[in-house]
């Protein structure tokens, strides 16, 4: 007796042990997933993905507990959306996430009304479609404006302090990013002239064309570089700053990324905040809210960052009234 009770004990810890993989599985795929789409490349958004994790567990979410992250990065390659974003609509998505990308934004938006979309987006958000309005977007999509363009013409003016003697700024933009383009080449031309400057606009979307465009600046010595709002460059921080090191043009950025891989300054939203706020967002529609019912937040953070090995290098004396409002020096 003893005997059979013991293998009846071994047969049913057998038969618990063999359900486990499948309570398992079931458990997996019963958890919320949520497709974290980034407009630049994984190499450079680590810091990123640990800011939007924060805020998903500021509301409760634990990446492999409770919710699943899917992690696509789109290396400013805007000519993959169409079908990447096609693929994800076709799939139980339950959220998707899109921190700092408004030509994404708008594929995802005019692809599907049903699933939420939590983004960071530069532009006015109202003026992309994205929402009927700031305080009730009253659709399938809310988020983070985080006014990156509307503070192209103070960074404009900061790049000019940096350098007082600057008079011809070059400015690259990315024409593939058109709304942001447009923006930013819009509000440099009304602040350049208050400030004495003349600008030279540089376009590329490639690799290829940025070694153009650089090309370009040793040929014409413009003073300064401006390099506008855009997620392939921000893919290409390290290239950029190389280039502008090699060329000795002093060039200001959207992001801290950009000075900490040796450029000389950036101003622009605090970029982890934005995507902590995503976070936060995506996990509160993982809790019922509803996108429609939750206002688009502004950025109110703002971070002017300045690389004092790299001012050295191209022989700029930052000043004093200068290093007093940097919100950080890189040595």
């Amino acid at each position: 007796m003893t005997v059979t009770i013991r293998r009846r004990e071994l047969l049913a810890a057998l038969g618990g042990a063999a359900a486990w993989p499948r309570v398992a599985r079931a458990q997996q795929a019963a958890m919320p997933v949520v497709v974290f789409l980034h407009p630049g490349a994984s190499e450079v958004g680590a810091r990123d993905v640990a800011a939007f994790r924060k805020g998903l567990q500021e509301s409760g979410y634990f990446e492999g507990q409770n919710v699943t992250v899917e992690y696509h990065w789109l290396e400013g390659q805007y000519d993959r959306l169409p079908a990447l974003i096609a693929d994800l609509v076709r799939r139980p998505v339950t959220v998707i996430a899109i921190p700092g990308s408004g030509p994404a934004t708008r594929s995802a938006k005019a692809v599907t009304a049903t699933i939420p979309i939590v983004f960071g987006v530069a532009g006015d958000p109202v003026q992309l479609g994205l929402v009927a309005s700031l305080a009730r977007p009253g659709g399938n999509a809310t988020g983070v404006n985080f006014l990156s363009e509307e503070v192209a013409a103070k960074r404009l003016r900061l790049l000019h302090e940096l350098v007082p003697t600057a008079t011809r700024v070059a400015v690259l933009v990315n024409p593939a990013n058109a709304a942001a383009t447009e923006n930013t080449l819009r509000d440099l031309q009304e602040a350049a002239p208050i400030i004495g400057l003349q600008l030279r606009v540089l376009k590329a979307t490639t690799i290829g064309e940025i070694d153009a465009a650089f090309a370009a600046l040793a040929r014409e010595r413009p003073d300064a570089l401006f390099v506008g709002p855009d997620g392939f460059f921000s893919s290409r921080r390290v290239q950029l700053a190389i280039l502008a090191a090699r060329e000795r043009i002093p060039a200001s950025y959207t992001q801290r990324g950009y000075v900490a891989a040796g450029g000389l300054m950036s101003y622009g939203t605090d970029q982890l905040e934005m995507c902590r706020q995503v976070g936060v967002y995506t996990g509160s529609i993982l809790k019922g809210a509803k996108p429609a019912d939750l206002p688009v937040l502004q950025s109110t953070r703002f971070e002017f960052v300045i690389n004092l090995q790299a001012a050295r290098t191209l022989g700029i004396e930052v000043r004093p009234s200068v290093l007093s409002i940097a919100d950080e020096v890189i040595e």
